[in-house]
């Protein structure tokens, strides 16, 4: 932005200039799990971030009208899968993309449920089982915030990141490092 298109005057920010902002910002895709059984739901999100190393503590940004951020508030926990860019479809449906909602977003992918009864995605770039330490309600969305119970880092390459209103990569996906190679 050069200073000629730079606005005369401060004003309201409109709910899609700060969307439009926002999507410059490319973010990483973590899908959060939460719920047993057949009440199982989660969402995707890009709002998820570490607080505090010492002790750890992870905070997350729901919509406040999600139906998961119910089931986590009665559960008080949840799992949060870091995703890798080969789980595109897998966060597109925990977006709700074709109106798949519920446990219906589970469907093909290798799940695995934690001794606390958190599901995580197997294969996820890491994983972390949360348990709710306390809640924060602004405007749209609630704040979680959570103490991290356990960590499962399995590394990979390629995150996934939500940049320009889509799906994206970060890193070269294993096939992209073997071409460089000339293997």
């Amino acid at each position: 932005m050069t200073l000629a298109t730079m606005p005369e005057t401060l004003g309201e920010v409109s709910p899609k200039q700060f969307r439009e902002a926002m999507r410059h910002l490319a973010g990483g895709v973590t899908v959060i799990t939460a719920g047993r059984g057949d009440e199982r739901t989660g969402l995707t999100v890009t709002s998820f971030s570490a607080l505090s190393a010492e002790p750890p503590r992870v905070i997350v940004c729901v919509h406040r009208a999600s139906s998961s951020l119910d089931v986590i508030v009665r559960d008080r926990q949840f799992g949060a899968s870091f995703l890798a860019a080969h789980h595109e479809d897998v966060a597109a449906r925990f977006a709700g993309r074709g109106g798949i909602k519920g446990v219906e977003r589970y469907a093909g992918g290798a799940w695995q449920t934690l001794p606390s009864g958190v599901v995580v995605l197997g294969g996820a770039l890491a994983a972390l089982d949360c348990e709710v330490e306390e809640i924060l309600e602004r405007h749209s969305h609630a704040i979680v915030i959570a103490k991290v119970r356990s960590v499962f880092a399995q590394g990979g390459s390629g995150a996934l990141l939500y940049w320009r209103g889509g799906f994206d990569q970060l890193g070269w996906s294993l096939d992209t490092a073997d071409l460089s190679k000339g293997g």
